[in-house]
């Protein structure tokens, strides 16, 4: 008999990704964002294989629940593709994935593009809206600072 798998979160550089993980957060990333919600938008977008770039994931063995990258941003961290497997939502992966972001974040600030119905959520952390509500890609979003 097999024990179960048990969740772990994984901190890795791009270059540190072997294929597989890569193409199931990548995969994940499209069948949210891309497909799920609807939006025909470059989720390729050339910052993965930044060398400040950090990808951060919660995994169930080779499954990836839950996922966010971290990027450098001239002295500002910027977390953004927080993200959450349909069958792992409601499980608190997110929170815990975010936790773990603000410790690999440190003392630094950081910022990110919420979709306007999670401000509450990232609040929880501390992040303070700095701008008006908009439009990208067809979904409200709202700019937030954690100073």
């Amino acid at each position: 008999m097999h024990p179960e798998p048990r969740d772990e979160i994984r901190v890795a550089s791009f270059r540190d990704l072997d294929a597989t993980t890569l193409y199931a957060i990548l995969k994940l990333r499209v069948d949210v964002f891309v497909v799920e919600q609807k939006c025909p938008y470059p989720e390729l977008d050339g910052r993965d294989d930044e060398p400040g770039t950090r990808h951060v994931w919660l995994a169930r063995g080779d499954e990836i629940l839950a996922y966010l990258r971290i990027l450098d941003d001239a002295g500002t961290e910027r977390i953004g593709r927080v993200v959450t497997a349909a069958n792992a939502r409601k499980g608190g992966y997110a929170s815990r994935l975010m936790t773990h972001a603000l410790e690999v974040v440190g003392n630094r600030p950081s910022t990110l593009e919420a979709q306007a119905h999670l401000t509450g959520f990232y609040g929880r952390f501390g992040y303070v809206p700095t701008g008006p509500e908009y439009l990208e890609d067809g979904i409200p979003h709202v700019p937030m600072k954690r100073s």
